[in-house]
Protein backbone atom coordinates (compact mmCIF):
# COMPACT_ATOMS: atom_id res chain seq x y z
CA UNK A 1 0.00 0.00 0.00
CA UNK A 2 0.98 3.28 -0.93
CA UNK A 3 2.33 6.06 2.01
CA UNK A 4 0.32 8.68 1.48
CA UNK A 5 -0.75 11.62 3.53
CA UNK A 6 -3.62 11.27 5.67
CA UNK A 7 -4.60 14.88 5.54
CA UNK A 8 -5.99 14.57 1.81
CA UNK A 9 -9.44 16.18 0.99
CA UNK A 10 -12.18 13.32 0.60
CA UNK A 11 -12.20 13.86 -2.92
CA UNK A 12 -8.89 11.66 -3.09
CA UNK A 13 -10.43 8.71 -2.02
CA UNK A 14 -13.81 8.84 -3.84
CA UNK A 15 -12.28 7.96 -7.05
CA UNK A 16 -14.84 9.19 -9.07
CA UNK A 17 -12.75 11.81 -10.80
CA UNK A 18 -12.60 11.43 -14.42
CA UNK A 19 -8.87 10.91 -15.69
CA UNK A 20 -7.28 11.88 -18.88
CA UNK A 21 -4.33 11.56 -20.58
CA UNK A 22 -1.66 14.02 -20.85
CA UNK A 23 1.21 12.38 -23.35
CA UNK A 24 4.18 14.22 -22.66
CA UNK A 25 6.55 13.66 -26.08
CA UNK A 26 6.06 10.84 -28.24
CA UNK A 27 8.82 10.36 -30.68
CA UNK A 28 8.65 12.29 -34.10
CA UNK A 29 5.00 11.45 -35.99
CA UNK A 30 7.34 9.70 -38.63
CA UNK A 31 9.14 7.48 -35.70
CA UNK A 32 5.54 6.88 -34.17
CA UNK A 33 2.90 7.33 -36.41
CA UNK A 34 0.52 5.15 -34.52
CA UNK A 35 1.20 6.79 -31.62
CA UNK A 36 -0.14 9.96 -32.91
CA UNK A 37 -2.85 8.24 -34.89
CA UNK A 38 -4.08 7.06 -31.51
CA UNK A 39 -4.74 10.74 -30.19
CA UNK A 40 -7.04 11.71 -32.27
CA UNK A 41 -9.07 8.34 -31.98
CA UNK A 42 -12.54 8.79 -31.26
CA UNK A 43 -12.92 7.78 -27.37
CA UNK A 44 -9.47 8.51 -26.38
CA UNK A 45 -9.42 10.72 -23.31
CA UNK A 46 -7.01 12.95 -23.94
CA UNK A 47 -6.55 15.84 -22.48
CA UNK A 48 -3.39 17.21 -24.03
CA UNK A 49 -0.23 16.54 -26.03
CA UNK A 50 3.05 17.64 -26.54
CA UNK A 51 4.68 18.37 -30.34
CA UNK A 52 8.62 18.84 -29.57
CA UNK A 53 10.82 18.64 -32.68
CA UNK A 54 14.41 19.34 -31.86
CA UNK A 55 13.72 20.44 -28.08
CA UNK A 56 11.27 23.18 -29.35
CA UNK A 57 9.61 24.10 -32.46
CA UNK A 58 12.64 23.55 -34.80
CA UNK A 59 14.12 25.96 -37.44
CA UNK A 60 11.54 25.52 -40.27
CA UNK A 61 7.97 23.83 -40.04
CA UNK A 62 8.05 19.99 -40.42
CA UNK A 63 5.40 18.63 -43.08
CA UNK A 64 4.49 15.56 -40.89
CA UNK A 65 4.39 17.30 -37.62
CA UNK A 66 2.34 19.94 -39.59
CA UNK A 67 -0.30 17.10 -40.39
CA UNK A 68 -0.37 15.16 -37.01
CA UNK A 69 -1.27 19.42 -35.67
CA UNK A 70 -4.00 19.57 -38.14
CA UNK A 71 -5.47 15.91 -37.37
CA UNK A 72 -5.34 16.78 -33.50
CA UNK A 73 -6.91 20.00 -33.99
CA UNK A 74 -9.54 18.78 -36.19
CA UNK A 75 -10.33 16.08 -33.48
CA UNK A 76 -10.71 18.96 -30.97
CA UNK A 77 -13.07 21.09 -33.12
CA UNK A 78 -15.01 17.79 -33.54
CA UNK A 79 -15.32 17.12 -29.68
CA UNK A 80 -15.89 20.75 -29.22
CA UNK A 81 -18.22 21.77 -31.52
CA UNK A 82 -20.09 18.54 -33.04
CA UNK A 83 -23.01 17.76 -33.62
CA UNK A 84 -23.52 15.84 -30.79
CA UNK A 85 -21.91 16.90 -27.71
CA UNK A 86 -23.21 14.40 -25.29
CA UNK A 87 -21.85 11.28 -27.71
CA UNK A 88 -18.97 10.16 -25.64
CA UNK A 89 -17.52 7.51 -28.45
CA UNK A 90 -15.97 10.62 -30.42
CA UNK A 91 -12.72 12.14 -30.14
CA UNK A 92 -12.07 13.91 -26.60
CA UNK A 93 -10.90 17.09 -27.50
CA UNK A 94 -7.30 17.38 -26.41
CA UNK A 95 -5.07 20.27 -26.90
CA UNK A 96 -1.74 19.96 -28.93
CA UNK A 97 1.07 21.90 -26.41
CA UNK A 98 4.24 22.85 -28.10
CA UNK A 99 7.49 22.18 -25.83
CA UNK A 100 9.61 25.11 -24.45
CA UNK A 101 12.95 23.74 -22.64
CA UNK A 102 13.44 26.04 -19.66
CA UNK A 103 16.25 24.11 -18.92
CA UNK A 104 16.09 24.59 -14.76
CA UNK A 105 15.41 28.35 -16.04
CA UNK A 106 19.32 28.60 -17.55
CA UNK A 107 17.15 29.27 -20.97
CA UNK A 108 17.25 32.87 -21.73
CA UNK A 109 13.66 34.57 -21.71
CA UNK A 110 14.10 36.45 -25.48
CA UNK A 111 14.77 32.74 -27.13
CA UNK A 112 11.78 31.10 -24.94
CA UNK A 113 9.58 33.71 -26.63
CA UNK A 114 10.94 33.46 -29.64
CA UNK A 115 10.47 29.42 -29.64
CA UNK A 116 6.48 30.03 -28.22
CA UNK A 117 6.32 32.33 -31.04
CA UNK A 118 7.60 29.91 -34.15
CA UNK A 119 4.99 27.05 -32.51
CA UNK A 120 2.43 29.12 -32.74
CA UNK A 121 2.83 30.44 -35.99
CA UNK A 122 3.31 27.58 -37.63
CA UNK A 123 1.81 24.75 -35.52
CA UNK A 124 -1.01 26.56 -34.37
CA UNK A 125 -0.90 25.12 -30.94
CA UNK A 126 -3.15 25.71 -27.93
CA UNK A 127 -0.54 25.87 -25.30
CA UNK A 128 2.83 25.08 -23.89
CA UNK A 129 4.34 22.27 -21.67
CA UNK A 130 7.12 24.06 -19.57
CA UNK A 131 9.95 20.97 -19.19
CA UNK A 132 12.56 21.26 -17.00
CA UNK A 133 10.77 23.59 -15.50
CA UNK A 134 12.68 25.26 -12.23
CA UNK A 135 10.68 24.10 -8.73
CA UNK A 136 12.29 26.26 -6.29
CA UNK A 137 11.19 29.26 -4.56
CA UNK A 138 14.26 31.54 -6.38
CA UNK A 139 12.59 30.15 -9.72
CA UNK A 140 9.57 31.38 -9.34
CA UNK A 141 9.48 35.00 -10.29
CA UNK A 142 11.22 34.26 -13.88
CA UNK A 143 8.42 31.76 -14.58
CA UNK A 144 5.87 33.52 -13.45
CA UNK A 145 7.04 36.31 -16.13
CA UNK A 146 7.35 33.70 -18.61
CA UNK A 147 4.31 32.26 -18.29
CA UNK A 148 2.33 35.68 -17.91
CA UNK A 149 3.69 36.63 -21.59
CA UNK A 150 2.84 32.90 -22.94
CA UNK A 151 -0.62 33.20 -22.02
CA UNK A 152 -0.91 37.06 -23.33
CA UNK A 153 0.67 35.49 -26.61
CA UNK A 154 -1.80 32.69 -26.44
CA UNK A 155 -4.65 35.02 -26.02
CA UNK A 156 -3.75 36.48 -29.06
CA UNK A 157 -4.01 33.43 -31.15
CA UNK A 158 -7.18 32.48 -32.95
CA UNK A 159 -6.25 28.73 -32.85
CA UNK A 160 -6.06 28.95 -28.87
CA UNK A 161 -9.61 28.42 -27.76
CA UNK A 162 -9.81 29.38 -23.98
CA UNK A 163 -6.90 31.48 -23.85
CA UNK A 164 -4.76 28.09 -24.03
CA UNK A 165 -3.07 25.48 -21.83
CA UNK A 166 0.42 25.88 -19.51
CA UNK A 167 1.92 23.36 -18.10
CA UNK A 168 4.57 23.38 -15.80
CA UNK A 169 6.60 20.33 -15.82
CA UNK A 170 8.45 20.06 -12.58
CA UNK A 171 8.29 16.03 -11.89
CA UNK A 172 8.38 17.03 -8.36
CA UNK A 173 6.45 18.73 -5.99
CA UNK A 174 7.57 22.28 -6.31
CA UNK A 175 7.28 25.36 -4.09
CA UNK A 176 3.47 25.96 -3.73
CA UNK A 177 3.23 29.40 -5.48
CA UNK A 178 3.93 27.66 -8.43
CA UNK A 179 0.51 26.58 -8.79
CA UNK A 180 -0.86 30.12 -9.33
CA UNK A 181 1.33 30.43 -12.60
CA UNK A 182 -0.02 27.97 -14.89
CA UNK A 183 -2.83 25.74 -15.43
CA UNK A 184 -1.29 22.71 -14.27
CA UNK A 185 1.77 20.99 -12.42
CA UNK A 186 3.63 18.03 -13.07
CA UNK A 187 4.26 16.71 -9.54
CA UNK A 188 5.73 13.15 -10.48
CA UNK A 189 7.59 12.04 -12.97
CA UNK A 190 9.53 8.44 -12.51
CA UNK A 191 9.56 4.87 -12.24
CA UNK A 192 6.86 3.04 -10.89
CA UNK A 193 8.81 1.54 -7.87
CA UNK A 194 9.03 5.30 -6.58
CA UNK A 195 5.13 6.14 -7.75
CA UNK A 196 3.53 3.43 -5.84
CA UNK A 197 5.34 4.32 -2.29
CA UNK A 198 5.03 8.20 -3.25
CA UNK A 199 3.79 10.71 -0.80
CA UNK A 200 1.49 13.84 -1.91
CA UNK A 201 2.52 17.12 -0.67
CA UNK A 202 -0.58 18.40 2.00
CA UNK A 203 -0.80 21.80 -0.11
CA UNK A 204 -1.91 20.05 -2.98
CA UNK A 205 -5.12 19.58 -1.27
CA UNK A 206 -6.49 22.70 -1.43
CA UNK A 207 -6.47 22.45 -5.89
CA UNK A 208 -8.80 20.06 -7.78
CA UNK A 209 -7.30 16.69 -9.78
CA UNK A 210 -7.03 19.04 -12.90
CA UNK A 211 -4.29 20.73 -11.63
CA UNK A 212 -2.15 18.38 -11.09
CA UNK A 213 -0.30 15.50 -13.59
CA UNK A 214 1.78 12.35 -12.67
CA UNK A 215 4.11 10.75 -15.55
CA UNK A 216 4.76 6.76 -14.67
CA UNK A 217 7.35 4.08 -16.38
CA UNK A 218 7.48 1.21 -15.70
CA UNK A 219 4.25 0.19 -14.85
CA UNK A 220 3.28 -3.41 -14.48
CA UNK A 221 -0.11 -4.38 -16.37
CA UNK A 222 -0.99 -6.03 -13.51
CA UNK A 223 -0.43 -2.67 -10.92
CA UNK A 224 -2.41 -0.54 -13.28
CA UNK A 225 -5.66 -0.45 -11.01
CA UNK A 226 -3.39 0.42 -8.09
CA UNK A 227 -1.38 2.96 -9.87
CA UNK A 228 -4.85 4.55 -11.00
CA UNK A 229 -6.42 4.60 -7.22
CA UNK A 230 -2.56 6.39 -6.32
CA UNK A 231 -3.39 8.74 -8.92
CA UNK A 232 -7.04 9.49 -7.72
CA UNK A 233 -5.88 9.56 -4.05
CA UNK A 234 -3.43 11.95 -4.24
CA UNK A 235 -5.35 14.09 -6.99
CA UNK A 236 -4.24 13.84 -10.11
CA UNK A 237 -6.32 14.41 -12.64
CA UNK A 238 -4.20 14.20 -15.78
CA UNK A 239 -2.25 10.63 -16.10
CA UNK A 240 0.31 8.37 -18.45
CA UNK A 241 1.32 5.50 -17.61
CA UNK A 242 3.10 3.19 -19.57
CA UNK A 243 5.34 0.05 -18.87
CA UNK A 244 8.17 0.96 -21.33
CA UNK A 245 11.35 2.62 -19.14
CA UNK A 246 14.41 4.15 -19.75
CA UNK A 247 16.47 1.23 -20.52
CA UNK A 248 13.37 -0.26 -23.12
CA UNK A 249 14.89 -0.98 -26.41
CA UNK A 250 11.26 -2.15 -27.70
CA UNK A 251 10.71 1.68 -29.34
CA UNK A 252 14.25 2.23 -30.07
CA UNK A 253 13.99 5.30 -27.79
CA UNK A 254 15.38 6.12 -24.25
CA UNK A 255 12.35 7.95 -23.46
CA UNK A 256 10.07 5.87 -21.94
CA UNK A 257 7.34 7.91 -22.77
CA UNK A 258 7.78 8.57 -26.73
CA UNK A 259 5.68 5.18 -27.58
CA UNK A 260 2.54 3.74 -26.30
CA UNK A 261 2.45 1.11 -23.61
CA UNK A 262 2.33 -2.63 -24.57
CA UNK A 263 -1.23 -2.33 -22.79
CA UNK A 264 -2.86 0.84 -24.51
CA UNK A 265 -6.04 0.16 -25.11
CA UNK A 266 -7.01 -1.93 -21.62
CA UNK A 267 -5.73 1.67 -20.05
CA UNK A 268 -7.80 3.57 -22.61
CA UNK A 269 -11.02 1.29 -21.56
CA UNK A 270 -10.68 1.69 -18.06
CA UNK A 271 -10.67 5.60 -17.78
CA UNK A 272 -13.31 5.70 -20.54
CA UNK A 273 -14.07 8.76 -22.75
CA UNK A 274 -14.14 12.34 -21.88
CA UNK A 275 -14.13 15.14 -22.95
CA UNK A 276 -11.22 18.46 -22.06
CA UNK A 277 -13.03 21.38 -22.19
Amino acid sequence: MPHLTASADARRIAGGEQLGFGVPGYAHPLLAPAEWAELARPGTPLHWAVLNIADGPGSRPDPHCLEAAGRLRNARERALHGEAPDDTVRASGGRLLGHLDLAHGERPFDELIADARSFIDWYRIGGFYLARCPADRAGLPAVRRLTGTLHALLAESDSADGGGRLVLGHGTHPYPGYAEAADQLVTFQGPWTDYRWSQVAEWTADYPPERFAHFVHGVPRTHLEEAMRVARWQGAGTIFFTDRNDRDGRSGQSDPFAALPSYWDEIVSRIGPGISE
